[in-house]
């Protein structure tokens, strides 16, 4: 056991490593790499994923070649890492395909497209993580300009569709059943989803922000084919938990409250304690697997 000792703080340093240098680079500069130095780069006969890589490793200073240590972190972080996407994948997403969003405004909150550039960095799934204890980050990037449809609150991004919401959905969207609870509107995301399933009876969406529901009933669930399925309630989720979950009139619940992993991690243990009142339910939480790596 001493001697596996080293491996696993090693591991450990190594994940914390990564995840500050991309912490900084995604709030920093995530527009950073431009299209000029990947081109120039893949022409020597290597992958998007892999130029991208190395202008990355470079931007944090490593030395991928010369130093062993920085070598070793590129190889067993970077190659898993970077993902080049394809727009039309998502864009086909029914969501994409049957939801057009308009312009609009009410009180602070504002409904609007934004857009990546060209090879902007962003979060596109949750973390993996390896058999040895390994925290790989997932990054994905397009090759051209990607919009995607955002609430803004006081002129700062509050809740997106971007393809990370898309791949970390897929999993609780294909497992609802019966009559499904949401905590966390945002733009209807998982709500359009889940209704047009089959199998799935009903969607209450539990939010409390009155200008959210307003925007969304206005703007948005009037283009939903099943939006009979639909019952949104202003509540806070908590005391709605407190209140509801013990009744046992859900099948299946799904957890969307935070931004990401820092502000969830206290929500997420703060709502896994009401899954005692309702034991024939099944719970799920948005970007689960990345909150307990942190745990």
């Amino acid at each position: 056991m001493e001697h596996n000792q080293p491996i696993a703080e090693k591991i450990k340093a190594d994940n914390s490593k990564v995840f500050a240098l991309l912490s900084h680079y995604l709030n920093q500069a995530p527009d950073f790499i431009n299209k000029e130095e990947i081109e120039e780069i893949v022409q020597s006969g290597v992958s998007y994923e892999y130029a991208f890589g190395v202008l990355l490793a470079a931007a944090f200073g490593m030395d991928i070649v010369d130093n062993a240590d920085d070598k070793d972190l590129f190889n067993r972080y970077f190659n898993r890492m970077i993902h080049r996407l394809g727009a039309e994948e998502y864009s086909s997403n029914p969501y994409y395909s049957h939801i057009k969003i308009p312009a609009v405004k009410i009180g602070n909150s504002e409904l609007k497209y934004e857009q990546y550039k060209p090879f902007e960095g962003f979060v596109c799934s949750d973390i993996v993580r390896t058999e040895e204890g390994r925290q790989i980050p997932q990054i994905g990037f397009f090759d051209t300009e990607f919009k995607f449809p955002a609430i803004l609150e006081n002129g700062r991004i509050w809740m997106t569709i971007t393809p990370n919401e898309i791949e970390t959905m897929k999993e609780p969207v294909d497992q609802a059943f019966g009559n499904v609870l949401t905590y966390g509107l945002g733009l209807g995301y998982y709500a359009y989803m889940v209704s047009e399933k089959e199998n799935v009876a009903s969607v209450t969406v539990v939010e409390s922000n009155e200008h959210v529901i307003d925007l969304f009933r206005e703007y948005v669930l009037p283009q939903f084919k099943h939006a009979d399925k639909i019952r949104i309630v202003q509540a806070d989720a908590f005391e709605y938990a407190q209140e509801q979950m013990g009744k046992g009139q859900y099948d299946f619940v799904f957890t969307d409250l935070w931004h990401d992993v820092s502000d969830g991690m206290d929500m997420y243990l703060r709502m896994k304690e009401y899954e005692n009142r309702s034991p024939g339910t099944v719970f799920t939480y948005w970007i689960e697997k990345s909150i307990l790596c942190y745990l």
